[in-house]
């Protein structure tokens, strides 16, 4: 059995554990399907460069608002597709290249699974190989969730995983499912040329969001796609390229194409986690304390396969985490997953950290809320737009900000000042009266949101 002194199962924010600090030791990594990750194959990169090309297209065809004159013809979704895929996947490529060549780490091509404490077996294209390591980080990421209705249907569906690499737009898209992955490729194939439904089993779409985002969101959609809210599919026919979606009220969706976007799984059942007695969350998530150590001695994790907050810059953080942890057992630190801003790149964009107004709520929290929109400041004036907003929580008396949400153009830059401010415990006043606040600017919505608490 091959000993190494650590092995990291997987290479997407894995990858990112192993720096020139872990020269002196044997390392290696096990990675199944992607260097890179989701993030880079099939998750917040592609996603996001599609996004952007779809906000030029809808930019385009809206035009008229500012007094210009321009034809939206079509977007060339192969080329986009080529144009983003390429890219990516030969970042992917350079990135598994690179380690390879890397005299330093091993690494090994397969699925790796546990066979007992800090022992594993790595099925191989050319056969299995068993390894033992003096410390094992998990990091195996996730994987799309399907409902048992479709994958008994035995029909072809897509996920985030395959539908930015197909060949064509679907002429009519059914999406199952309305968070934030749902949201953002449903924007993607519209502007790409596809009509839309979407069924979601809530009243609203982006429903963890802050209520006002999710209400609001929900309403600015309903004219651009078919929302069959507060539905589930209870069975999928049809055929190929013909699909009927029966709902539990009776309805039917009729569409060429069914993406399931429902959620996502951690990977931790494909791992026999019991050999090496790691223990789980009843959703699958590998346990681990503030230092990202498992219930066995010797293993990390980090990334989505543990973390409650499954998110690139937090496995990011995680990442540096387990690495710094690996070197300085005496000295360990840990990740703060208390303020974690996070975005939805659709259009109007969206961005929150913190609580939600219906967390206040829930928890009994003393809190006043301050709104302000895009409308009332001059920049929102340049740029035609009636339905952005801002909107903060704090606490009254200390003035501690307790949540921020926006939805409009550049939300997720705009939010930065409120998550530095809540992280650093600068309170509501300070941070509205302090700095200088450029004029005429986006930032000015913020502004005057943290005015608008009258603390």
């Amino acid at each position: 059995m091959r000993h190494h002194d650590l092995v990291v199962i997987g290479a997407g924010s894995g990858n990112a554990v192993v720096d020139d600090s872990f020269a002196d030791l044997d390392v290696a990594i096990v990675e199944e399907r992607w260097f890179g990750g989701t993030c880079l194959n099939a998750g917040c990169i592609p996603s996001k460069m599609l996004a952007y090309t779809a906000h030029v297209a809808r930019t385009v065809r809206e035009a008229g608002a500012y007094d210009v004159d321009a034809e939206l013809r079509a977007v060339r979704w192969r080329e986009a597709r080529d144009r983003v895929f390429g890219r990516l996947d030969a970042e992917r490529d350079s990135g598994r290249r690179s380690r390879m060549a890397d005299d330093a780490v091993t690494v090994y091509e397969g699925r790796a699974r546990f066979t007992g404490p800090r022992a594993l077996r790595i099925d191989r294209a050319d056969g299995a190989l068993d390894v033992s390591a003096g410390q094992i980080v998990i990091a195996a990421g996730g994987r799309p969730l399907v409902p048992g209705p479709v994958t008994e249907a035995g029909l072809p569906y897509e996920t985030s995983d395959t539908v930015m690499r197909i060949e064509a737009p679907p002429r009519h898209l059914a999406i199952l499912g309305g968070g934030y992955i749902a949201a953002e490729l449903a924007e993607v194939f519209a502007e790409a040329g596809s009509s839309i439904t979407i069924v979601e089993k809530e009243e609203r779409l982006l429903g963890p969001q802050d209520e006002t985002v999710a209400e609001r969101f929900t309403e600015l959609v309903r004219n651009r796609y078919d929302l069959r809210l507060g539905r589930e599919v209870t069975a999928v026919g049809g055929r190929p390229g013909g699909l009927r979606l029966t709902l539990d009220d009776g309805s039917t969706v009729e569409a060429d194409m069914l993406l399931v976007a429902v959620g996502r799984a951690p990977n931790s059942d494909r791992l026999n986690l019991e050999a090496a007695g790691i223990a789980t969350h009843d959703d699958g998530r590998v346990i681990v304390d503030e230092h990202q150590r498992t219930t066995a001695a010797g293993v990390f994790a980090l990334g989505d396969i543990c973390s409650p907050v499954p998110l690139k810059h937090v496995a990011n953080r995680e990442a540096e985490v387990v690495s710094h942890n690996l070197r300085n057992p005496d000295g360990l630190i840990s990740a703060d997953h208390g303020l974690v801003p996070a975005a939805v790149f659709t259009q109007p964009q969206i961005a929150s950290v913190g609580a939600t107004e219906q967390d206040c709520r829930e928890k009994g929290l003393d809190y006043r809320a301050g709104m302000a929109s895009y409308s009332d400041i001059a920049h929102g004036w340049a740029m035609e737009d009636t339905t952005g907003f801002c909107k903060v929580l704090a606490e009254p008396g200390t003035g501690r900000l307790l949540g921020a949400h926006l939805m409009g153009p550049q939300a997720p830059t705009l939010i930065q000042p409120l998550v530095l401010a809540a992280t650093m415990g600068i309170d509501a006043v300070t941070l509205a009266k302090s700095p200088y606040w450029i004029h005429p600017a986006l930032t000015e919505v913020v502004e005057k949101a943290l005015l608008d608490l009258r603390l």
